[in-house]
Parts: structure tokens; C-alpha cells; sequence
């Protein structure tokens, strides 16, 4: 019996790793530099808490409100970009592209709420160049912005390339039955559902810290 339970425990192992070596390169890729992410934001919002803990003057910190929209707007995108894998794997390109347009149209309307949410912070009299708190707020929403940015490039050129493919009957055949381009969806919703999460941490953060 436990000669049995030895080699179950040794097969699991053996097909973690096995899962490990089979797994395409870019998907490695994708997982490893949202570890390198995490961390920098980890870094970053550790210096940040530090800095307002020990800072005089957080009175003037009011939590602004856009950074409320903006995290809304978000979590509705992290719902359609969730549809588009569903949809690819149902053929249908119609709605594939509109869930990756809806989730376009929600990336564009949080960068712009951010921009709002900055605007807020700066009618407070707070600076980039003023308090360190302050300039932790504007560098982590910001570097949250510029990789979110980086994804919604991405997004575009899946639309795009979603939308060519509908408009002829043999480039659907091709798209539909491309299994790289199944896994650059997968990759997609993934890393976006990934800056989803890492916005909402850095939401709460800034919320639990700030006056509102």
C-alpha cells in the first residue's frame, strides 16, 4: 500500500514537470514577465506605504474619485475579454469581435479615467515632483497605465485581425482552425485578467491610505 502511494506521489511530480517542459515557450514567457511585474509593483507599493506612514502632511491626500470609475471600467473589461476565448472556441467571429471591441472601448475609458483621477490628485496641490507619497501615487498608476497600454496594443491587433478574418470565408476556416491563435487569446485573457487583479490591490492600497 505505501509502495503504491510512493510512486502516485511520484507520477504527480513527474507530470507537474511534464506540464512544466510542454508548455509553449511564449505562455513561459507571458508567466515570467508577469512575475517580474508583480514583484516591481510589490517593491513599489512597500516603498509607497512606508512613505505615507512617516509623511506630516497626508491631509492634503484626497482618494479621487476616477481611480473609483477607472476600477469599475476594469473589472467590466476583465468580464468581456473572459467572452472572446468562449466565443473563438464556439466559431463565432461576431461576437469575438465585439467582445474584443467592448473590451477596447472599456481599456480606453480607464486610461482616460486615470487621466481624470491624476488631474484630481494635482487640484489637491499634490505634485510628481512634491511629496514622496505623492510621487508614488502618480509613478505606480502610471506604470500600471503604460503595461495596460501594452496589452490594449495587443487587443487591437487581435481585432483587427479577427475582424480581416470574418470578411472572407477561407481566412475564417484558417483563423478558426489556428491553434496559435487560440493560445494568443488565452495569453490575452490572462495578462488581462492579471493587470485587473494587480489594479485592484493597488486600488485598495491607495484607498486604505489616502483620506476619502
Amino acid at each position: 500500500m505505501d509502495f503504491d502511494k510512493k510512486n502516485k506521489v511520484g507520477t504527480s511530480r513527474e507530470s507537474a514537470f511534464s506540464r512544466i517542459e510542454k508548455m509553449h515557450p511564449f505562455m513561459m514567457m507571458l508567466y515570467l514577465s508577469m512575475m517580474g511585474i508583480g514583484i516591481l509593483f510589490l517593491m513599489l507599493t512597500i516603498a509607497y506605504v512606508q512613505s505615507s506612514a512617516v509623511d506630516t502632511d497626508a491631509t492634503k491626500f484626497t482618494f479621487p474619485r476616477f481611480f473609483s470609475i477607472s476600477t469599475i471600467l476594469l473589472l467590466i473589461s476583465g468580464y468581456t475579454i473572459s467572452k472572446t476565448n468562449r466565443s473563438y472556441k464556439k466559431d463565432n467571429l461576431n461576437k469575438l469581435k465585439k467582445y474584443f471591441l467592448f473590451t477596447i472601448l472599456l481599456g480606453v475609458g480607464f486610461v482616460l479615467s486615470q487621466l481624470s483621477g491624476w488631474y484630481e490628485i494635482s487640484s489637491n496641490g499634490i505634485s510628481f515632483r512634491g511629496l514622496a507619497t505623492g510621487t508614488y501615487i502618480y509613478l505606480i498608476s502610471a506604470l500600471h497605465a503604460v503595461h495596460l497600454i501594452g496589452g490594449f496594443i495587443f487587443l487591437s491587433f487581435m481585432y483587427f485581425k479577427t475582424q480581416q478574418a470574418a470578411n472572407d470565408p477561407i481566412r475564417t476556416l484558417l483563423f478558426i482552425r489556428n491553434p496559435f491563435v487560440q493560445q494568443q487569446i488565452r495569453m490575452l485573457g490572462i495578462y488581462w485578467h492579471f493587470m485587473d487583479g494587480l489594479w485592484v490591490f493597488l486600488y485598495l492600497v491607495f484607498l486604505f491610505t489616502m483620506k476619502s
